[in-house]
């Protein structure tokens, strides 16, 4: 990256430079879309003086070109080939050691800019200026020319402040979560490593960094946990601008409560049969409740909850009720928080919110979509009625984090090996012990990681890909007669299992289990491969079918020819 900056739009390289980084390291510009405009502040060390900035800055793109292809290869579904390292070439090392590979999310963490390079994906100029004058409603020209080919795209090309944060505003939800999932590596074991005490995961950025001579610019881009398009630079790299500026920059930004995804079924009192349901107006009648209920067991307790719908009661043909609640990832955690512990102290919250998601990774089912799991003493408790609102801080704060490579369980007040104890996590919290420290005291062997993207450390299985590539092809001719089949685009890779149940991740073709032993072992991968193909029809969620399905592929080799 020592190429000379060129003089754009009249103004001189020095210029340029001399607005980019005011006095050294004296200061953070930091600047943010909200409400169709730029909003900008300045953080300063002691008294500095340093000259005030606006959105119509201009600013070198550095290495956040690769973000703007990476979000366009992934809602346009452009093949994303891994990058296999030669070893030749000097760029490798931010990629992977030589003959080891990098896929896409990885290589968008570490600013692998030989994966996203627009010749290797061949990324042609009328659908790339297609698909930006979509998002921005008009075709990129004038201040959003840079968007207008891949070709234009360079880390050296300087782009005015709000033209930047106006494309990364354009991009719709569904396009930002992968990035943003990939992109919370960042905050974790990224450049910004260990700034998740002060983030959370409500930063979800790609960061660049750019100099000429010794002058050096550094700092990031991307969204807040709520879409909120933010970018912010100081003199340096972009790991030293996070390190000394981390606490002030995140009490700066503004509020970010991420929307609630994913999907939770609880099933309510399993083990206590229930008598009745009423609610004001009498005995309650199957379906969605909406009010305040009070629920009466066969042994005489009776326990009062409130529902807003999200509480529904079931009625079987034997006329036993059961009642099942369904909510979001955050609403779940906040409720076990509500019902296990309490939300203060704060960092003990948070704690308990990220061992309380890790610990539904790790063990809930998926049914129909949903993570299915049971209110229960051995499992997680989890309270009937709606969250309080200190306890969604925590949920919402933490949002997507999750504890990778150890087995999640807590307890009250009894510590033992991979275990949170509450009044354990409570006494260090008080000490002024962070969130994450809380954590990896519990979980020492663990590692702080986004839900769904541990597969970005995947540790491929090479006995299980060989097993299920020679599989295959005897596979197709059963396959092509369901319904709803889809070969992936490429052959899944196969990574490790650390613990929990077996997975698929459909949004990065993944497969996640255990090495092959077994003839169960085999079932299980030609399961997970058949969530993978029927990716996009309701036979995908229907278990029971993928299960008969699986077990007659993986026994073809006995049938008839």
């Amino acid at each position: 990256m020592s190429k000379v900056l060129p003089a754009v739009y009249g103004m001189t390289v020095a210029a340029v430079l001399a607005a980019a980084m005011p006095c050294a390291a004296a200061s953070l510009d930091v600047a943010w879309w909200k409400d169709g405009r730029v909003h900008v502040t300045q953080l300063r060390q002691g008294g500095a003086a340093v000259p005030a900035f606006d959105g119509g800055r201009m600013v070198p793109l550095g290495s956040l070109w690769k973000l703007f292809v990476y979000l366009y290869t992934v809602e346009t579904r452009t093949p994303l080939p891994d990058y296999r390292c030669g070893g030749r070439d000097p760029d490798e090392v931010y990629c992977c050691d030589a003959g080891q590979s990098v896929s896409r999310d990885a290589a968008l963490a570490q600013s692998c800019g030989l994966f996203f390079a627009p010749a290797r994906l061949m990324l042609a100029t009328p659908p790339w200026r297609a698909y930006w004058t979509q998002r921005l409603g008009a075709i990129p020209a004038g201040d959003l020319a840079w968007l207008s080919a891949p070709s234009q795209l360079a880390p050296e090309r300087l782009v005015r402040l709000d033209s930047l944060l106006r494309a990364l505003a354009g991009i719709p939800p569904a396009g930002r979560a992968e990035a943003e999932q990939a992109l919370l590596r960042v905050v974790l074991d990224g450049r910004g490593a260990d700034s998740v005490r002060w983030f959370g995961s409500r930063l979800r950025v790609k960061t660049f960094s750019w100099h000429e001579g010794k002058e050096r610019l550094g700092g990031a881009a991307g969204w807040l946990a709520d879409g909120t398009p933010v970018w912010f630079a100081g003199q340096g790299t972009s790991s030293t601008v996070l390190r000394a500026w981390a606490p002030r920059l995140a009490a700066v930004l503004p509020q970010a409560e991420p929307e609630d995804s994913g999907c939770v079924m609880v099933d309510y009192f399993v083990r206590y049969p229930l008598r009745t349901v009423r609610g004001d107006e009498g005995p309650a009648a199957p379906g969605p409740l909406r009010g305040r209920y009070r629920v009466t067991f066969d042994n005489g307790q009776a326990l009062a909850f409130r529902s807003a719908g999200d509480m529904v009661l079931e009625k079987a043909p034997d006329g036993r009720m059961t009642l099942r609640g369904r909510f979001g990832v955050n609403e779940y955690v906040a409720r076990v928080i509500d019902r296990e512990a309490g939300a203060e102290p704060v960092e003990a919250a948070r704690a308990l919110a990220i061992a309380a998601r890790s610990y539904l990774q790790q063990n809930a089912r998926q049914v129909a979509g949903c993570q299915h799991i049971t209110d229960s003493s051995a499992t997680q408790r989890v309270s009937p009625n709606p969250a309080s609102a200190a306890a969604l801080a925590a949920a919402r704060w933490t949002d997507q984090l999750v504890v990778d490579g150890a087995p999640v369980r807590y307890h009250r007040d009894t510590p033992s090996a991979d275990t949170l104890a509450w009044t354990r996590a409570v006494a260090l919290a008080r000490q002024g012990k962070t969130f994450d420290e809380v954590l990896a005291d519990a979980y020492p062997h663990g590692a702080l990681a986004a839900a769904g993207n541990s597969g970005a450390r995947c540790l491929r299985l090479a006995q299980n890909e060989v097993w299920l590539e020679r599989e295959l092809p005897r596979w197709q001719r059963v396959l092509r007669q369901e319904a709803g089949y889809e070969a992936p685009p490429q052959l899944p890779a196969v990574c490790a299992l650390a613990s929990g149940a077996p997975y698929s991740e459909q949004s990065r073709n993944r497969i996640f289990m255990r090495p092959l032993a077994t003839r169960e072992d085999r079932i299980t991968l030609a399961h997970e491969y058949l969530h993978l193909g029927l990716r996009r029809h309701p036979r995908g969620q229907d278990e029971d079918y993928v299960e008969r399905l699986a077990r007659r592929l993986t026994d073809l080799k006995l049938e008839a020819p």
